[in-house]
């Protein structure tokens, strides 16, 4: 087997086995547990951004902490005036009309984290696909593990993007076709990275870091709020214990590394 096809194949199982493992995962009495779910995947989308995609971005060489910072900023502030524009022509669409549409609006407002989710997924796993080359460029056994390790923690990561996606009104069927289609991304991350290496190597980490403000965002912006709105003891202490539990998760596949 050659080196490119070698990438191929081990590109589209790093990125569709943890999909496939993340919806087995998560689709068992998927409807009951979608409160605690949404409390796992805050943990899990902040942790994979702060303790694994930043760090790793930084610890590229040749980044400049300064530029890094400015991309996530940037990352941040970009999904805001994507939210924003969504809403202001969301609300557009109702003005004038006197039903009350505040389930309509939460509905749409749970959405637009779906399709940040998605845009933010699809780049994490490009970056993924990149790595996978790059180390099957440089040997060949430490391609495979290198893909194993990116399987491994891509797990986590796709529960909390397809709970997110569940959360947003999709159905089962379409949270997997498109967190699958996400995954595929990793593919052609691959086969660009084994023509153009250095030139995917020098945008790698501002790709690490925007996929990482996607989730950040996501998680602050989107499902903590779903969170605030139960203000009672017992359920807060468990949300934060499920939010612990789901840095737990990414820990412990990290240390595994």
């Amino acid at each position: 087997m050659t080196v490119l096809q070698s990438i191929l194949l081990v590109t589209a199982l790093a990125g569709t086995v943890s999909v496939l493992i993340a919806a087995s995962f998560s689709t068992t009495s998927l409807s009951k547990m979608l409160n605690s779910m949404v409390s796992v995947s805050v943990g899990i989308l902040l942790s994979t951004a702060l303790l694994h995609s930043l760090p790793e971005a930084f610890s590229m060489e040749g980044t400049s902490p300064q530029i890094l910072f400015a991309t996530l900023l940037a990352g941040l502030l970009g999904f805001f005036l994507l939210e924003k524009i969504a809403l202001l022509r969301h609300s557009h669409h109702h003005e004038g009309d006197g039903h009350d549409h505040h389930h309509g609006h939460d509905a749409e407002e749970a959405g637009r984290s779906g399709w940040m989710i998605l845009v933010g997924d699809g780049l994490h796993n490009f970056v993924d696909g990149v790595l996978i080359a790059a180390a099957f460029m440089a040997d060949y056994h430490v391609g495979i593990f290198t893909a194993l390790a990116i399987i491994a923690h891509e797990i986590p990561q796709e529960i909390g993007d397809y709970i997110v996606l569940i959360n947003a009104g999709f159905t089962r069927t379409r949270a997997l076709l498109y967190n699958f289609y996400c995954g595929l991304s990793a593919v052609v991350g691959g086969i660009l990275a084994y023509f153009f290496l250095e030139k995917a190597h020098a945008v790698m980490p501002y790709l690490l870091v925007i996929a990482s403000s996607s989730f950040i965002y996501i998680a602050v912006s989107d499902l903590i709020p779903q969170m605030h709105r139960k203000p009672h003891w017992a359920e807060s202490l468990r949300q934060t214990v499920l939010i612990a539990c789901g840095v737990g998760f990414v820990v412990l596949l990290s240390f595994s590394h």
